[in-house]
């Protein structure tokens, strides 16, 4: 990675970088149980289903390329007692095959409602404007749990010309339908029935886990919690739904103070974004940084000939490169300096944040980088 003297920009692009990375560092403070735990057995059921959108102004699937969108249709109008004869094929344009997809919440009850999203999968050019015919919604177990039907909101939009041109604005294949499908059936719930409450930290760690057993325990008796491992705490409640509801609550409610983060630097290498945690020391360590610069020009020099002369006009193309480094500079990082020292001295020398990416790189293979490097 070539690095580069930084310019009046770039200086203000690392300070806004400086602000930004030392923002992130992380206080101490008490955290509510309910932002850091997951109830066991308390979580979404993905639903997904196939049907059909119609009312399409010429934008659906091309039937002669999309076979199944035809024998989805033969099936839907034999089902009305209409039969297609088998020589014929029909061409559509205003039908898209589709499919449905749905979060069902824990506890959902029949006859609630479910947003859900509606995708093509043929070849239709926008569902814009079309409307979704009952669909019924699966779970991974095969039971239908939902179904769908409604008109489609698409935020997308697709022109074309007769000359084959198009213009694509968002996405037109896609839509959503607010409150599209209706609960037909609840799905089973997975929370232990005998009073044992698993809470699963949603960032496992020993230290976390040992000091929500100790909260819960103060707060409940000895022997109320357990750690299980350093994602997983045990609790013992009531056996009664209701009294089983209140405890739950009442844990929701306690607070804690979580274990610090594990010191880290999350680098993205497509966009160079820097992401590094509060908490990250350095060892001894000299940088050096420096830039390499280099110039092509390209001349083109017109040779004309006198007048009467007989002679052609002749181009000539000359090419000059010129090559220019910058002299280096180095700077020095006592040991356990902290995140805000580290970017200020890296700011001195008028790195950019890209060049942050490679200095971190080598002050990590260097030993001196006292983190986990996490590159995305």
């Amino acid at each position: 990675m070539s690095v580069f003297k930084s310019n009046s920009c770039l200086r203000k692009i690392a300070a806004v970088c400086s602000i930004a990375l030392f923002a992130i560092a992380p206080l101490a403070q008490a955290e509510r149980v309910k932002d850091l735990v997951n109830v066991a057995g308390v979580r979404d059921n993905q639903l997904v289903g196939y049907g059909l959108v119609v009312g399409l102004s010429g934008t659906g699937d091309q039937t002669s390329q999309a076979q199944f969108t035809i024998q989805s249709i033969r099936n839907m109008l034999t089902g009305f007692g209409v039969r297609i004869p088998d020589n014929v094929n029909p061409q559509l344009k205003n039908v898209a095959a589709v499919t449905v997809h749905a979060s069902l919440p824990a506890f959902a009850k029949p006859g609630q409602t479910l947003d859900v999203t509606v995708s093509s999968i043929g070849n239709s050019a926008s569902l814009r404007g079309g409307s979704l015919l009952m669909a019924p919604m699966m779970g991974a177990d095969g039971q239908v749990y939902a179904v769908a039907q409604g008109s489609l909101l698409v935020g997308g939009l697709g022109v074309s010309g007769s000359d084959g041109s198009r213009v694509t604005v968002n996405i037109p294949s896609a839509g959503r339908i607010p409150n599209g499908a209706i609960i037909e059936r609840a799905a089973p719930s997975a929370m232990s029935s005998n009073g044992e409450i698993m809470l699963n930290l949603k960032k496992a760690d020993f230290t976390t886990a040992h000091r929500l057993v100790e909260e819960i325990n103060a707060k409940f008796g000895a022997g109320t919690a357990s750690a299980m491992d350093s994602a997983t705490v045990k609790v013992l409640g009531p056996s009664n739904a209701d009294r089983s509801v209140t405890f739950i609550s009442m844990l929701e409610t306690l607070e804690i103070t979580p274990a610090e983060a594990i010191a880290r630097v999350v680098v993205n290498s497509r966009t160079g974004t820097i992401v590094i945690g509060g908490n990250v020391r350095v060892m001894p360590a000299a940088v050096t940084h420096g830039s390499l610069t280099v110039s092509i020009t390209e001349r083109v020099d017109i040779s004309q000939p006198g007048a009467f002369s007989g002679g052609q006009t002749v181009a000539a193309q000359e090419s000059s490169i010129d090559v220019q480094e910058t002299g280096s500079r180095m700077f020095l990082l006592d040991a356990g300096v902290t995140l805000e020292e580290i970017v200020k001295a890296i700011n001195k020398v008028g790195a950019a944040p890209s060049d942050l990416v490679a200095i971190l790189e080598a002050l990590d293979q260097a030993g001196a980088l006292r983190a986990e490097l996490l590159v995305i």
